[in-house]
């Protein structure tokens, strides 16, 4: 709770830049959390700094932004980008390895669903870029419908919790989680539909 009120506290005084800034220095790997830093930015609109509609497109493109510049960084540099100080904390060879992996098997999925992963989202897009499976079209797109997702939910939740901190507390705690089953849900439904049609062109093909 401390640190989204020092968040805000500086939100308040310098607006939509000081979020735009933190958002594309936490692409960078600033250990700031960005689901924090967009529901900061929320609050702020909430008390009347800031339009909240502004506010989420302010967060899609620091946002985008940042992440863009991570696979730009891998793409161009390839696994040389590793010997930054930046990097070497949070992409180890090892952790490296295992995202390639996973990039092999599941392809731009691995982005879609890195966007909901804290802690992950610099490894994966940084990989994403060096495993020249995924354009960067391709990349911009998935990681955009992923932001679409997240980014207006920690936005305005923010937005209509700015009066309560404890109870905006208790939902940001329990948020992640929330957007991952509604992924979850999202995901299972597109599956019973390509299940449907498959079966569907199979009773026609009889």
């Amino acid at each position: 709770m401390d640190f989204l009120q020092t968040l805000v506290s500086i939100f308040m005084e310098y607006g939509y830049f000081a979020v735009f800034g933190i958002l594309i220095l936490c692409g960078f790997g600033l250990p700031v959390p960005e689901d924090i830093s967009l529901t900061a930015g929320g609050v702020i609109s909430g008390l009347g700094y800031t339009n909240v509609h502004i506010m989420f497109v302010v967060g899609m493109a620091g946002v985008l932004i940042g992440d863009s510049f991570v696979f730009w960084l891998g793409s161009h540099y390839g696994e040389k980008a590793l010997t930054l100080p930046i990097l070497k904390k949070v992409l180890h060879p090892e952790r490296f390895g295992k995202v390639q992996e996973q990039f092999k098997k599941y392809g731009r999925w691995v982005v879609f669903f890195g966007r909901f992963m804290p802690g992950l989202r610099m490894p994966i897009f940084f990989t994403a870029g060096t495993s020249k499976q995924v354009g960067f079209v391709r990349f911009f797109l998935t990681d955009g419908f992923a932001a679409l997702i997240s980014v207006p939910i920690w936005v305005y939740l923010g937005y209509f919790g700015a009066h309560n901190f404890d109870e905006l507390m208790r939902w940001v705690r329990n948020g992640q989680t929330i957007i991952l089953a509604l992924v979850g849900l999202a995901v299972l439904f597109f599956a019973f539909l390509w299940w449907k049609k498959q079966r569907k062109n199979q009773k026609a093909g009889e």
